[in-house]
């Protein structure tokens, strides 16, 4: 989380609590449901940022993240990610009423240490002469095994190399050795903040001299600030991905990735290849701006998700600190072929959206170029289609890069992309239903308007085909 106004001119406002800043015929297969009717949708809970959502061995999802007035920390749980929406959020401290820890609460991470629930997050003081952006990082502790219902007090200031603004604090474990990673701004670095990293000796100190990962310099880790931020690390397909924010909250707001083999020394900077561009960034086309501050969790199936913050809008009114709008998002992580994280885009508001591919076409998948609909390879925003439900029944599905836009049936039997509100040649000609496709995730796609007929694979092309043909049958992914 990096300020917009200048330490100097804050202070002199003296205003702590952030403002709202807001611009204002049925098939007789084996029908199911869509998925979208019980699975969670975007954003997945309004006005948390920074979120942290993990899933516990408990079977609990545990989310927290900084709260609009940065003044408490907050924590809530579901047994599904969906249901983390609604899941009542109780305050586990507050900040206090003065010193170092009675302003800004930012960014907390919850973590379960040597049996003990910790929470980690950046606090300053509130003023009274004192810099309200003296923000370093702190430790609360639950003196119970859960953390819904136990007592919170304070552990202490975590120890870092340097007496300076520091933040965003994140711990995990790698073959035997837990670390701890953070942003700081270092003494005759001119920067906002750089990524670090050092093995944890107890839950407040360092066990060695850490090692800088990372300084911002490429042209879009300097939008606005100078900064690298909020480190999340994810071991996947024999490598470590560690992802962090760069530039300004505003809408340049992004991520970057470096990347290390699991084999290696994580705590050789050479060792880390740093991404040469951002890995996520503002998507106009989905209305998501300023995605940033992730952190990294399995849905129910075991498959990887991702967890961000972001806007609904690009356009902010003051200062982005105190705007409340940056929204917890959520959605599915793919790899390209040499598994390397493929992060696409923010996939935008409402249900989350889905991959297919065709049961007779190994390799590719459903697609888009503009308003043609095909089969075959595209980068994955272009695969990527949200099944919301039908007026009467059925689905739409809409490319997530074309929102308003249906894929709909042709009197001659072709399919193609639609805008929602153009006259249709036959009703329910952008309705289909969801039905099981034998295994699995397979599915059909039964068009409403023509009975017995279904999305099918001709080729390259899209064509309506007898629902029991083989070429009608897609996989989720």
């Amino acid at each position: 989380m990096t300020h917009y106004l200048s330490r100097r001119a804050f202070a002199a406002t003296a205003a702590l609590l952030p403002i709202a800043c807001t611009p204002a015929g049925r098939s007789a297969l084996n029908a199911a449901p869509p998925p979208a009717a019980a699975g969670p949708a975007n954003p997945l809970v309004r006005q948390r940022a920074d979120a942290q959502v993990f899933r516990h061995d408990d079977g609990y999802y545990y989310m927290t993240g900084s709260v609009p007035e940065y003044d408490r920390l907050v924590l809530r749980r579901s047994r599904t990610l969906a249901g983390l929406s609604a899941a009542e959020e109780v305050v586990l401290w507050r900040h206090q009423a003065s010193g170092p820890m009675s302003g800004f609460i930012w960014a907390p991470e919850l973590h379960l240490i040597d049996g003990r629930w910790i929470v980690y997050f950046a606090a300053g003081p509130s003023g009274g002469g004192e810099d309200v952006f003296r923000i370093r990082t702190y430790a609360v502790v639950c003196d119970g095994p859960d953390p819904m219902t136990g007592q919170w007090s304070v552990l202490g200031q975590f120890e870092t190399p340097w007496d300076s603004f520091n933040l965003d604090s994140t711990v995990f474990s790698h073959r035997g050795t837990r670390y701890f990673a953070w942003a700081q701004r270092e003494p005759g670095i001119e920067t906002n903040s750089n990524l670090y990293i050092a093995p944890l000796a107890t839950p407040l100190t360092l066990a060695a001299k850490p090692a800088r990962l990372t300084v911002p310099t490429l042209d879009w880790e300097i939008r606005g600030f100078k900064v690298n931020e909020a480190p999340a690390v994810l071991h996947r397909n024999g490598r470590l991905f560690m992802t962090y924010s760069a530039s300004a909250t505003d809408a340049r707001y992004c991520l970057g990735l470096l990347t290390i083999d699991e084999d290696a020394d994580l705590m050789d900077p050479h060792a880390w290849t740093k991404s040469p561009a951002p890995v996520f960034t503002t998507c106009p086309e989905t209305s998501v701006y300023g995605p940033g501050h992730n952190s990294f969790t399995v849905d129910e199936q075991g498959r990887d998700i991702l967890v961000y913050h972001g806007r609904d809008y690009e356009a902010i009114e003051g200062d982005p600190l105190f705007n409340p709008d940056r929204h917890t998002r959520i959605q599915r992580l793919y790899y390209d072929a040499e598994g390397a994280p493929d992060f696409g885009v923010p996939v935008g508001n409402g249900p989350l959206p889905d991959r297919f591919a065709p049961l007779v076409h190994p390799g590719a998948w459903l697609a888009h170029e503009g308003g043609r609909a095909f089969v075959g390879t595209a980068p994955l925003a272009a695969t990527q289609f949200r099944a919301a439900p039908a007026a009467g029944g059925g689905i739409h599905l809409s490319p997530i890069l074309m929102p308003g836009h249906r894929l709909a049936a042709r009197p001659d039997g072709s399919i193609g992309i639609a805008p929602q509100d153009a006259p249709a040649a036959l009703p329910n000609a952008d309705v289909f239903e969801r039905v099981d496709g034998g295994a699995g995730d397979r599915v059909r796609f039964v068009s409403r308007a023509y009975p017995g007929r279904a999305m099918a694979v001709a080729g390259e092309a899209l064509r309506l085909a007898p629902a029991a043909e083989a070429a009608a049958i897609w996989t989720v992914a």
